[in-house]
């Protein structure tokens, strides 16, 4: 726990960071719902995992996997022409592999409330498991291993940036996401759920 202290205030740090860089009245850097939005378009959230009925911008399904009290950021962050998008999480099982994707709708009461994976290209077969369409070029992939504390923290870049389609939330699966034919972009159950404004 020590340890894990000064993390969470180096994470803290980062994101009051990018918020003062990127942001402009009339947006706050990071309001008091743990979301914010930046002149830049740098979208944070930043969250405990709580179960759906108390929970506000982290929702936990699965309290076995991902234990109410554990934290999230989001991170998003838009380049000339490509997105930049970290995920950390602290206080999950050790030594546990996750899968995670951005989905199209923000979190809800149900794991199913965030919709399907958000695609830069939209398969018109849904769902879609197809890898020309079910990739970590044309969906946001952020699968991740704990370390022995829970924590861990991922980063991918997407060729492409958001238009009048955008995610609405980082969602975290039981396994690591299959990438083969019929199966590709599948990760297992949903576990828990961050409602990010991107």
């Amino acid at each position: 726990m020590k340890r894990l202290l000064p993390l969470l205030g180096a994470t803290m740090a980062i994101v009051a960071t990018a918020g003062t860089a990127s942001a402009h009245s009339p947006d706050s850097p990071v309001g008091t719902d743990g979301h914010g939005h930046g002149s830049g378009g740098v979208v944070v959230t930043v969250g405990r995992f709580a179960p759906p009925d108390t929970a506000t911008n982290a929702f936990t399904y699965d309290t076995a996997l991902i234990a109410p009290g554990s934290k999230v950021m989001v991170v998003g962050t838009p380049k000339r022409h490509s997105t930049k998008v970290q995920l950390s999480v602290y206080g999950l099982v050790p030594n546990r592999t996750y899968g995670s994707h951005a989905h199209q709708k923000p979190c809800g009461q149900l794991p199913a409330d965030s919709g399907a994976h958000h695609q830069h290209v939209v398969d018109p077969n849904q769902p879609s498991v197809d890898p020309k369409y079910a990739n970590p070029t044309n969906e946001i992939w952020l699968d991740f291993t704990t370390d022995d504390r829970g924590r861990a923290t991922v980063t991918t870049v997407v060729p492409w940036r958001f238009e009048d389609r955008r995610a609405g939330s980082v969602v975290i699966h039981a396994q690591k996401t299959e990438t083969e034919p019929g199966k590709a972009g599948t990760a297992g159950p949903r576990l828990g759920c961050a409602t990010v404004k991107f």
